[in-house]
Formats: C-alpha cells, sequence, structure tokens
C-alpha cells in the first residue's frame, strides 16, 4: 500500500476510527483535528492538494477545513484500497468521488472527517457533524428546518431536549441528502424529509416525504444513525448496494 504525503502543521495527525454506535462493514473512516491558525502558506502544495478558486479565496478557516477534509478523504481511499487521489469538487459543490466508489466528507469546529466504500457494497454514503445548537437558536431554527409532525413531537416532549432534537434533526437531514443527492441527481430540502424516530443508543429513522426517482419515492424509509459527544453531533446515513 503506497504511503501518504507528509501532514501539515495545520492538521498533523490523521486517525482510523468508528465514533458512531454500530459498525458499517466494507467502509473505512479517517478523521482528525485541524487548527486554521497553524496553515501555513504553501501547504495545499507541500499536501500535494490542488485547491478550486472558491477556496483559493477564502479565509484560512475555510482553506483549513477544506484541506483537513480533503486530506481525510485521500487516506480512507488509501486505506480502503491503496489508492491515492482527491476528489475534487463539482459545479454543485459536492466531492467527486472515483466512479466505483461512494464518499462523504464533514468538518466543524476544529475536526474533519472523511468516509468512503465500494459501491459494490454501499450505493450512498452520507455523514455530518454539526455543533450543539443553543436552546435559543434551536428555537429560532425549528420552524425552518422540522416538518409539522417532527415540531408537534418535540413540544410534547421535555424542553431541556429541544436543542439536541433540532440539531439532531438537522443534521440527520443533512447527511440524508449527501447520500441520496449522487444517487438521483435531484435536489431536495428539510420539509422533503421527516425523522420519525430516534432513541439514546444512537438510532433513527428517516422517510422521504417527495418522490425523488422511482425507487426513492415518499414514504420510503431509511436507518441512520448518530453519536453526540462534547458538544457535538455526528450522523450517518449509509445506503446498501
Amino acid at each position: 500500500m503506497t504511503q501518504s504525503p507528509i501532514l501539515p502543521l495545520c492538521c498533523p495527525s490523521l486517525s482510523p476510527h468508528w465514533p458512531l454506535p454500530q459498525a458499517l462493514a466494507n467502509t473505512v473512516l479517517i478523521s482528525g483535528q485541524f487548527d486554521p491558525q497553524k496553515l501555513l502558506e504553501g501547504d495545499f502544495q507541500r499536501c500535494l492538494i490542488e485547491p478550486p478558486a472558491s477556496i483559493q479565496r477564502s479565509v484560512a478557516k475555510r482553506q483549513a477545513e477544506f484541506l483537513a477534509g480533503r486530506l481525510c478523504a485521500r487516506e480512507a481511499m488509501r486505506q480502503l484500497d491503496g489508492r491515492q487521489h482527491v476528489p475534487l469538487i463539482g459545479d454543485d459543490r459536492a466531492p467527486i468521488w472515483p466512479l466505483d466508489l461512494c464518499g462523504s466528507i464533514t468538518h466543524s469546529s476544529g475536526w474533519a472527517a472523511a468516509i468512503v466504500a465500494s459501491k459494490q457494497h454501499w450505493q450512498g454514503l452520507g455523514m455530518d457533524v454539526e455543533q450543539l445548537m443553543s436552546s435559543d437558536r434551536a428555537s429560532k431554527l425549528a420552524g425552518e428546518i422540522l416538518t409539522h409532525a417532527e415540531m408537534q413531537r418535540m413540544t410534547a416532549g421535555p424542553e431541556h431536549q429541544v436543542a439536541s432534537c433540532v440539531t439532531l434533526t438537522f443534521s440527520l437531514k443533512e447527511a440524508l441528502f449527501k447520500a441520496l443527492y449522487p444517487i438521483v441527481l435531484k435536489r431536495f430540502y428539510f420539509d422533503d424529509a421527516e425523522l420519525l424516530e430516534w432513541s439514546e443508543n444512537g438510532s433513527a429513522r428517516l422517510k422521504l416525504k417527495t418522490d425523488l426517482s422511482e425507487e426513492w419515492h415518499n414514504g420510503k424509509e431509511l436507518d441512520a444513525q448518530f453519536s453526540m459527544g462534547e458538544g457535538q453531533l455526528l450522523s450517518l446515513v449509509a445506503i446498501p448496494t
């Protein structure tokens, strides 16, 4: 297996681990901490990663999270099958994966991760990490994120769960979009999916509320999982082949 180029000071180490409750066979998940203040001029070139024009014009935080995410993605593919590849960014701003692979990249507050798999085993992977919202922010955003049924369930539950409920619903729907969009190539929005149930063990179930394709139609249900810790919430939707 080939060896990856040296890592920059802003993202000094990458680790293979599984931070979610249910392990997925035939996938590789790589994550790493990053620090925008340690990003140096020339880091992209030294890492053999070509930043798109939009990233070159952006602030250090955006550059560091993009670089960390791509480093995670490249290492995940290297560990999966030995290839050295960095996913480009498409016109829709989604990563462009090799035709025989699916994957997802996410980052938030100094942490980045990528998951990849062969399409022989998984046809879609969507991963999303979010900072846990404050109660005030969650209450303000609930109407934009939650369906009517989700809002009813939230208001019927304990008040101290509002922030985690809204953050979880947001994150799971983001993960669902990342997993399904490369398959259906059709955009959909927060009110086009519903979080049916979730439990403290990290399992969740979602339902589509719109027709995206013949297979992915209104009423189709999908499993998901999540983990919460240190103020961050990580969600994953994985669609088997």
